[in-house]
This record gives structure tokens, C-alpha cells and sequence, in this order.
């Protein structure tokens, strides 16, 4: 439930649907994941419910600013802040009842697939997102057994 660790089960949720589990991520990446075909993911995860106590659920909030980019070669930042990714999944643990709140319970989560473009286009430099207002972005809503799907769709439009 805690912050850090659903950001990295988000991470191993995604990775495990589309087969890349045996490639490890270096933590200082530019993005999160990248499958076979090259698609570039950033992976963001947020939850209704937190390890503290709370006495309100907790606003869905995403970190979408732009980063620069770490060039293992020089040991340097590059100067350019961009989104380096080609999507962005964003990964709700929508669950809101801690009682029975189960992260490894596939039903419980909600992932929200949107073009990396259209964050530039709509939001340019924006460092985060409610997700009230990335809904009015239209992404792609979807459920755990149709992300392997999705994001093979949307491969396609980037080969």
C-alpha cells in the first residue's frame, strides 16, 4: 500500500502482461519499460487508499513533468527537459475499502493509457495530473486483461 513499493508492483504489473520480465530496469531510466518492438512506457501509479491512517481517501495525483535524460556514456544530464516515453500508463489501485483492498488482486486496479503527444500537446510543461483532468484528456480506460492487447495496438502505430 505504501507510495514507493505500488509504484514498483504498477511497474512488474505492466512488464508482466506484455513479457519483458526479463529485462531489469535500471532505476535512473529515462522511461520505465520498453518492449520488444521499442514502445516506450512510463508507468505512474496512484491509490484511493494509503498505508497510514487516513480519514479521507486520498485524490488520485500523477507526476507527469518533463525530465532530462541520464547519459550513462558522460555520466551527465542532457540539458533538454522532455517526456521521453511514448505513453504513459497510468495505474489506479481504485479499490476503496482497506478492509479487503488487495494489491495483487488484478480486478482492483484501473489503467488509463494515453499517448505521450497529447500530454505535450494539451499540458506542455504541467508536473502533475488529477485525474479528473486526465480524463478530459481522453485516454484509454481499460482493465488488466486487456492491457497486452492495447498496448500492442498501440505498438503498431510506432513501428
Amino acid at each position: 500500500m505504501g507510495n514507493a513499493l505500488r509504484g514498483v508492483l504498477a511497474e512488474f504489473i505492466v512488464a508482466s502482461t506484455i513479457d519483458i520480465l526479463d529485462k531489469p530496469r535500471e532505476e535512473w531510466d529515462a522511461y520505465d519499460l520498453k518492449t520488444k518492438n521499442g514502445l516506450k512506457i512510463e508507468i505512474k501509479s496512484s491509490s484511493y487508499l494509503q498505508s497510514w491512517e487516513q480519514t479521507e481517501l486520498s485524490k488520485i495525483i500523477f507526476g507527469i513533468q518533463p525530465t532530462s535524460n541520464w547519459d550513462y556514456s558522460t555520466n551527465k544530464r542532457s540539458k533538454e527537459r522532455i517526456r521521453q516515453s511514448d505513453i504513459y500508463i497510468f495505474c489506479v489501485l481504485s479499490h476503496k475499502d482497506k478492509n479487503s483492498v488487495d494489491p495483487l488482486n488484478l480486478s482492483q486496479w484501473d489503467f488509463y493509457i494515453l499517448e505521450t503527444k497529447i500530454l505535450n500537446d494539451k499540458v506542455t510543461v504541467q508536473k502533475s495530473i488529477t485525474l479528473s483532468s486526465l480524463l478530459k484528456l481522453h485516454p484509454i480506460k481499460i482493465k488488466y486483461d486487456e492491457l497486452k492487447k492495447e498496448i500492442e495496438h498501440i505498438e503498431k502505430k510506432y513501428r
